[in-house]
């Protein structure tokens, strides 16, 4: 895998009246990454973005080609999705729960799917976005950081351990939103240490993601 691109950015008011830090900005040089946040890099709505469990926001490169051409828009850049760490080489059917990764001296660990938002629309003005992200199944994951270090694009990103491979993250997403028609799997998702905590809380009835 590799790290292609990196973005990162601070909440700023959107000229459509709404405070997000949805838009990011491509970083060059060594970026360190902490235990809640990439350096440089912050979220507006603090109740459902950002923490430990959601520390670092990934996004497959592969999926870029799809969207320009979906879109028509062959300026897309990386980092329309909000992505820190644009990555070659994974996806949401290839990324599973509880993988650990290496890139520079931090060390990554997969959360949770990203449970797209309306933002994602709402920033870009295409009001169709959303829908469309929800309906590809190209919405990122979340990362963890296990151990702090430095960062820079084009680095390679080293799978050090799969704890789950049953669960990519493609289908942890699929079984938590059809967790009332499937409880067993959701069951067992939600036994997974390695799973965000609130998302192991939501499939309990206990939380909203």
């Amino acid at each position: 895998m590799l790290l292609v691109s990196l973005q990162a950015g601070r909440p700023k008011q959107h000229e459509d009246g709404f405070r997000t830090g949805y838009g990011k900005s491509p970083v060059t040089g060594p970026v360190r990454v902490l235990s809640d946040h990439v350096d440089g890099d912050w979220q507006a709505d603090r109740r459902y973005h950002g923490g430990p469990d959601m520390a670092v926001l990934a996004y497959a490169a592969s999926h870029y080609p799809q969207w320009r051409e979906q879109l028509d828009w062959p300026s897309l850049p990386y980092g329309g999705f909000a992505e820190n760490c644009t990555v070659e080489g994974a996806t949401e059917d290839d990324a599973c729960i509880g993988d650990v990764w290496r890139v520079g001296s931090a060390t990554l660990q997969v959360a949770s799917p990203r449970k797209p938002c309306r933002t994602i629309a709402r920033y870009w003005r295409k009001p169709e976005l959303l829908r469309l992200v929800e309906k590809s199944g190209r919405f990122g994951w979340y990362l963890r950081v296990l151990e702090e270090g430095a960062v820079e694009a084009g680095q390679e990103i080293a799978l050090l351990q799969r704890p789950h491979p049953e669960w990519n993250v493609a289908r942890a997403m699929r079984i938590v939103r059809k967790r009332k028609q499937e409880p067993e799997p959701a069951r067992e998702l939600g036994a997974v240490a390695a799973l965000a905590d609130r998302w192991k809380a939501f499939l309990r009835g206990e939380a909203r993601i």
